[in-house]
């Protein structure tokens, strides 16, 4: 058999001959297909992932900007904004974040990344046009038809965590293997993170020229700047290529779910258990952090309270580039678990001197920074990271989908019971409540995460291939000219190993010692074969 070769990597010919992907052109030996050049491809990649990183900058803001427009409306609105009406505002775009990551999760596994990504820019869009012009006859009125814009927003920002950032991960594979985790960690959790700072600015700077006397004016404009930042890259995001992993690696049809929940069981509950706990805290105190400032800082004075959650989340930044130096050396697993420790220790320190340490303001500050920076580093870094590494092309914006939904169900769990615990328990009890949350971040992670060490996607996507073979699936894997069976050039050796082994984590876990040396060169036949 003549060998075709196809390369997943610039520089690392990665395809097997009678597989989809090994596609020889006489011209360009590194196309990823006869109708896309290896130049268009490699562009195309670069700018996945830049645009990427502004999108999430965009959902960052988003998902901040209700932090001072609390404090804001509740100045403008002081008997009609009550708390449950600020819980239902900021828990909209929650819901609709959840649902945005289901849908768009299955599209874009379905469809394509591309599709998927053009549909939740212009959610996001217009969602942002409508919640800018929102009005009513009465407060309440408004409020309501801000929700529900609010939640237009959030389904469009919870689509872009599937298609953004498995776009993103499998772009940065084909584009810089081994600089894949902390790439993938500067254009999607950076842009996060960063989307808060940035709101706060924003709103700073606003307010500083319309005034206290224009409130009205100060939180509309802030919604309509946000509209600036997707519609930047729309034009970028048209011309954008399907990944080569998922141009061989998509499947269109008859998915087969209950293989892949016995394939991928332990996986999943690792990934939504720990988002499930990540967002329980840091989401709540995202959204209510400004109305904690407000209520520390002295008559809760509007520019005052900004300036302090601009602080708060320039000292929450750094944990985001420790974790991206930490993810290739001690691995994503490790980092995971060390941040989740920094919320049971800054938490502690926080919640048990809390009534003395908020005395100190810009010492309390500092703590509660370094307790987010702590989030940021560890779950805030690695969550996305590992659920765009630990799944297949063929179910990866799924299964990202479903575990970053899992999360936003723990961010609205957690920002429905914020103001409850407070109230009955006390302030403090929210910074305890999220150690407890820290300690059962760690034992999820250290039972059910597998320790990713930044290995190539396209190997995932050769064991899952032969887990489907093995257990006699037949189906179609890829699109366009690179379709074909999935069963097509699968090497029997490997299909024995994946289907003896039964899940990711055994097989890793078998493949211990010099035993783990033969698999890996069993694979590497394989895809050489």
């Amino acid at each position: 058999m003549a060998e075709l070769k196809s390369d997943y990597m610039d520089e690392k010919p990665e395809a097997v001959a009678g597989t989809p992907g090994a596609i020889a052109v006489a011209d360009d030996p590194k196309a990823p297909s006869k109708e896309v050049s290896s130049k268009r491809q490699r562009i195309s990649n670069i700018f996945t992932i830049f645009a990427a990183g502004a999108a999430l900058v965009s959902d960052g803001y988003f998902n901040n900007l209700m932090t001072m427009t609390n404090v804001v409306l509740k100045k403008i609105y002081p008997t009609d904004y009550t708390p449950a009406v600020s819980t239902q505002v900021s828990n909209a775009l929650l819901v609709g974040a959840i649902l945005g990551q289901l849908t768009i999760g299955l599209t874009c596994d379905y469809l394509g990344r591309k599709a998927a990504i053009i549909i939740t820019t212009g959610l996001i869009v217009v969602g942002a046009i409508l919640a800018t012009a929102s009005n009513g006859p009465t407060p309440s009125g408004m409020f309501w038809m801000l929700t529900v814009t609010r939640g237009i927003i959030g389904f469009g920002v919870g689509g872009e965590y599937p298609a953004s950032s498995t776009s993103a991960s499998e772009a940065a594979n084909e584009h810089a293997l081994k600089q894949r985790g902390p790439i993938f960690i500067l254009v999607t959790n950076l842009p996060l993170s960063f989307g808060g700072p940035l709101a706060v600015i924003i709103f700073l700077i606003v307010f500083t020229a319309a005034g206290a006397n224009h409130l009205g004016t100060v939180w509309r404009v802030c919604f309509g700047i946000g509209i600036i930042m997707p519609l930047a890259i729309f034009y970028f995001r048209i011309k954008m290529l399907n990944s080569k992993l998922y141009r061989r690696g998509a499947i269109k049809r008859s998915v087969p779910y209950g293989l892949v929940l016995r394939y991928y069981w332990k996986d999943l509950i690792g990934t939504c258990g720990a988002w499930f706990l990540y967002d329980f805290v840091t989401f709540p105190n995202g959204v209510f952090s400004g109305t904690i400032l407000s209520s520390i800082v002295p008559n809760g004075d509007i520019l005052r309270t900004g300036e302090y959650q601009l602080l708060l989340g320039i000292i929450a930044l750094p944990g985001v580039f420790i974790g991206a130096f930490l993810c290739n050396r001690i691995g994503r697993k490790t980092t995971m678990m060390v941040g989740f420790t920094g919320y049971l220790i800054f938490g502690l320190i926080i919640g048990l001197a809390y009534d003395k340490i908020t005395n100190i303001l810009p010492l309390f500050v500092v703590f509660y920074g370094l307790f987010n920076s702590s989030g940021n580093l560890g779950p805030g870094d690695m969550l996305g990271l590992i659920s765009s590494e630990s799944y297949a092309t063929a179910v990866r914006g799924t299964c990202y989908g479903l575990s970053a939904a899992l999360g936003k169900t723990g961010a609205a769990v957690g920002v429905e019971a914020f103001t409850p615990i407070q109230t009955n328990l006390g302030k403090k009890w929210t910074f305890i409540i999220a150690a407890i949350c820290g300690v059962a971040g760690v034992l999820v992670t250290f039972f059910f995460v597998r320790d990713l060490k930044g290995e190539d996607l396209a190997q995932e996507d050769e064991k899952f291939r032969a887990y489907l073979v093995g257990h006699g699936w037949s189906g179609e894997m890829g699109e366009d000219d690179l379709v074909g069976l999935a069963s097509e050039g699968v090497n029997p050796a490997l299909v024995d190993e994946v289907v003896g082994a039964g899940s990711p984590a055994a097989l890793e876990e078998g493949g211990k010692g010099d035993h783990r040396e033969m698999k890996r060169a069993e694979i590497a036949d394989a895809k050489n074969f």
